[in-house]
Parts: C-alpha cells; sequence; structure tokens
C-alpha cells in the first residue's frame, strides 16, 4: 500500500487506517466490501457478461445484456470493467521457445518468488519500475524498454498536473482517437520506489531486446544475455470486447466521449476508461454518469407518457369513414 496514491473514500463511508506494507490487492477489496456490506448492495458475482446487444432499432429502445448466468433486458449500461481482464502481452521473435518463466503484471505476486533468479523486466511504466525495485532486492534484474522513460522535474502536484493530464486524455477521447498508456501522459515521478532503485545501481535501462531464445534474450547489439524468468510489464487495454455489437469504436478504434457517455449511444456510460482512468477520477465520472442517465430516463420516460397520452386521444376521436 505504500506505493498506492491512495483510497478515494466511498460516499459517507471513510477509509480505515492502512498498513503500509499491506498488499494494496487486499487492502483495498476488503474497503470495498465492507462498503457493500453495510448498504446491501445488490452484487452479482460472479457473472461474466459475454455480449451487449440492442433490443430493436428504436434509439431510445431497451439494450440485452446476456451472460452466463442468463440475460437482463436494462434501458441504460454504465460499463466500469476496466482493463484487468485486458493485459497486453507483445509477440516477440523465439517467444515460444522460451525454457524459463513468462508473467504479466496481472500475474505477479511478490519479489520473493523469484529471488535469487536472473529477470526481465519489460516495459517502461510506474508498474514495471514498482516491480523492478521489489524484484531486484533478492534477484538480478535487467530492465528493457522501447523508449527512453521520461522522469519528471520536481514534485508532481495533483492539482496542477492532474487536471493537465485529465485534459490532454480528455481532448482524445473526445476526438475519438485510442489513449495512450497512463505514464505517456503522466511521465515518471520520482517516488520512493524509483529513488531506492537508483541508489541500488538498478535503474539501468536497456534497449529492448530483438529476439528471445530458450535461455534468454538477444540484445539489441547482437550480443546473447541468459534470463529465466521475462515479466511483461507491458500495460493493459480497456476490456470491452462484449461491447462490440453496439458498434461503439470508430474506424481510428477510438471511442469518441462526452464526458463518460458513448458520444452516439446515449444508453452507455464508460467509466475507468479515457480519463477516469483511476479511482478518483472512476468515482467523479461515476457521480457525473448517474446524473446524466437519470436525466436521459426521466426525459425519455416524460416521452412514453406523453405518446401515451396522445394514443389514449386519439382512441377517443370519432374516426372518419367514407
Amino acid at each position: 500500500m505504500a506505493t498506492v496514491n491512495g483510497i478515494f473514500e466511498l460516499p459517507s463511508f471513510p477509509t480505515p487506517p492502512v498498513d503500509p506494507d499491506e498488499p494494496s490487492r487486499t487492502a483495498v477489496p476488503r474497503y470495498f466490501a465492507a462498503f457493500e456490506h453495510e448498504r446491501g448492495l445488490p452484487v452479482l458475482r460472479p457473472v461474466a457478461v459475454r455480449s451487449v446487444t440492442r433490443a430493436d432499432a428504436r434509439p431510445d429502445g431497451d439494450l440485452l445484456v446476456d451472460t452466463d448466468a442468463g440475460r437482463w433486458r436494462t434501458r441504460v449500461v454504465v460499463n466500469a470493467t476496466g482493463t484487468w481482464n485486458e493485459p497486453l502481452l507483445p509477440r516477440y521473435p523465439g517467444q515460444e521457445t522460451f525454457r524459463g518463466r513468462q508473467l504479466h503484471t496481472r500475474d505477479y505476486v511478490s519479489g520473493a518468488e523469484l529471488a535469487g533468479l536472473r529477470v526481465a523486466v519489460v516495459g517502461g511504466g510506474i508498474s514495471a519500475v514498482q516491480q523492478l525495485e521489489e524484484i531486484s532486492r533478492t534477484a538480478t534484474v535487467l530492465w528493457y524498454t522501447r523508449r527512453a522513460p521520461v522522469f519528471l522535474d520536481g514534485d508532481f502536484s495533483p492539482e496542477v498536473e492532474g487536471r493537465r493530464i485529465i485534459a490532454a486524455v480528455t481532448a482524445d477521447v473526445e476526438a475519438g482517437r485510442p489513449t495512450g498508456s497512463v505514464v505517456s501522459y503522466t511521465g515518471l515521478p520520482w517516488a520512493p520506489y524509483v529513488l531506492a532503485a537508483q541508489e541500488r545501481g538498478v535503474l539501468v535501462r536497456r534497449e529492448m531486446f530483438t529476439a528471445i531464445e530458450p535461455d534468454g534474450v538477444r540484445e539489441a547489439d547482437g550480443s546473447f544475455t541468459p534470463v529465466d524468468v521475462i515479466l511483461w510489464a507491458t500495460g493493459f487495454s480497456a476490456a470491452l470486447a462484449h461491447l462490440d455489437p453496439l458498434g461503439l469504436r470508430n474506424d481510428h478504434g477510438g471511442i469518441t466521449l462526452r464526458g463518460s457517455q458513448v458520444a452516439d449511444e446515449p444508453r452507455v456510460h464508460l467509466i475507468g476508461f479515457g480519463p477516469s482512468q483511476s479511482t478518483v477520477g472512476a468515482n467523479r465520472a461515476g457521480r457525473d454518469a448517474v446524473v446524466a442517465l437519470s436525466r436521459y430516463l426521466r426525459d425519455h420516460d416524460h416521452q412514453d407518457q406523453d405518446q401515451d397520452h396522445q394514443g389514449h386521444q386519439d382512441q377517443d376521436q370519432p374516426r372518419l369513414t367514407r
């Protein structure tokens, strides 16, 4: 938890004291589970959504959510599936021949299980540097990135830099451009774990290797380096395949948003996508989505009532016949 930026407080539910040494994978879910239990939220799990489709051609009709537990019919969908189920795994020549272990950030548990090994950490983001620092305490670490990482000068100001970053991501999604990785917008801060890695002399970036061989990697200069483990800290992409039947993506592969709403589909809001890819951003976007969807449902309920009223009036009018 010492490396986590923070847990955004849920409504009227203060975050409890947190042990900085506790794994975030246990501390964060425990806090959310306590909120869920106290409020009696009707969460169904485990349920995997397979697809979301339109019930008919009407632009304000229902949506059908097909899952491994049945089908739900709904007026609107708030999609908050995040990225965890879509790890990005690059392909390199000879990858299938590697006799060692390959794992992604989502598979990583702790540096202790890699003690005494030679570990190639691939990636230029925050997770890569955090894992590099932790693993290097008990193992030999080699750090590979496609581009030289950009470290921030001075302290990171959430008020100033945060707004700039959110504005940049918002501009991309409003223009329908695919968004990049988080670190491509933020850069790397000189956090304590970065300084610790630098002090131990392990924050040394190598050019990306050109191929993987049974017992190691072929370096950019043609030399060979033996490694036991390749850790792909190469990020994630948005888990949105179940929304593909709605045709939300444009020709560039992006999804155009207005706030959290899909520009051409007011029944669908994306949370944890684009500028809301954080616990703070997701909570704020979630509140905005609730307001927008409440307004949408209210407006369409009024339209339905007006149409029903007009229909009853039409039925009461005398019919003209020839």
